[in-house]
């Protein structure tokens, strides 16, 4: 089976520059599209672009449905499905405008790529954030070890889960000049934090349990007085591999290196869960955590802006949408619970 087609090499260069230059869109999701097409071709023997017809899209379809995700073995979710073709109809799309494709494809043929109305709506239908309770995060946080340098990040990094609602991506990516101790707060400046679309945001420390700043604080300090760490060092380091006795590798100390992604915080996170014995959660809940929290305590509309723009939300609505549903029954019990009908006006 054939593994590339140099023609269809050379036009997808031009659309995946296309999407990130003109189009502004990052690497992670021009990689996704570059995945996206090329899963396409697979299914079409890399036949050239050129020849396209919508039976292909329609037999691209049918082999999603039958697929399986390679490492669960599971079949591919409708939310992966319908990503999946947005993406490659988008470029299809793009395609029926260059010269060369137009006498051979119609934007119309883009259409064939459609999820079905059915599977479209499961796939974009808002789930529910799994998240801890306040006191299920407290137990969690106090059971964590708080010996070796390793354990102390760990145990920082859950602190700092609570303080900031910060996503898993962008406390990877922090350095210690974006925290300021003596103010409260940290500052997520997309120049060089990962924050979610590139959004430069403050957040101040959240009213929390004293003890996850005290916890916070004292791995600050830890790393600026006693390692010497500097402005642009990693806030939450990886560890430092060396020989160890018997001549295998172990951990060696810090090193000032921040991780590349945020995998390994969330492993962090929800091991802490499960070695307190709590149903395991990932630092993205302690974000619908926080936005509950924060509807008890915000006493007017104001307050609760404020607290939303501190999760990173320009819109308040993106917090109460994203992080707060209301389900049919509370929704009747608050209806209800507003005025009793039995009384005449």
């Amino acid at each position: 089976m054939r593994k590339f087609n140099e023609e269809n090499e050379r036009v997808k260069r031009r659309y995946l520059r296309y999407i990130k230059e003109a189009k502004r869109q990052d690497i992670k999701s021009v990689d996704k599209t570059a995945a996206a097409i090329f899963r396409f071709e697979k299914t079409t023997n890399f036949k050239p672009f050129k020849s396209f017809h919508i039976d292909q899209a329609i037999t691209f379809k049918r082999k999603l449905e039958a697929a399986k995700n390679e490492r669960t073995g599971k079949p591919l979710s409708k939310a992966t499905i319908d990503g999946t073709l947005r993406l490659v109809k988008a470029f299809i799309h793009w395609l029926a405008g260059q010269q060369g494709y137009k006498s051979r494809i119609s934007y119309s043929d883009a259409e064939y790529f459609n999820n079905s109305a059915k599977d479209a709506r499961i796939a974009h239908a808002q789930r529910e954030v799994r998240s801890p309770t306040m006191a299920q995060a407290f137990h969690a946080f106090s059971q964590m070890p708080n010996e070796t340098e390793i354990e102390r990040r760990d145990k920082a990094i859950f602190a700092f889960v609570m303080l900031t609602a910060a996503r898993d991506g962008a406390m990877a990516s922090l350095t210690l000049k974006r925290i300021d101790l003596a103010d409260g707060c940290v500052y997520q400046d997309a120049r060089d934090v990962n924050t979610k679309g590139a959004k430069t945001f403050t957040t101040w420390f959240m009213p929390v349990d004293p003890a996850y700043f005290r916890c916070f604080e004292a791995w600050v300090d830890y790393l600026r007085v006693t390692k010497l760490f500097g402005n642009d060092d990693a806030l939450f380091p990886k560890p430092m591999m060396g020989l160890g006795v018997t001549g295998g590798f172990m951990v060696a100390g810090l090193s000032r290196d921040p991780y590349a992604n945020g995998h390994k915080i969330c492993e962090i996170i929800k091991q802490a869960f499960s070695n307190a014995g709590l149903p395991v959660f990932t630092p993205h809940g302690f974000r619908r955590t926080l936005a509950m929290y924060g509807d008890e305590i915000c006493t007017t509309r104001e307050a609760f802006k404020a607290w939303s723009l501190n999760i990173g939300h320009t819109s308040v609505v993106t917090t109460v949408q994203s992080y707060m549903p209301v389900s049919t029954q509370r929704q009747k019990e608050l209806i209800k619970g507003m005025a009793d009908f039995s009384k005449p006006p």
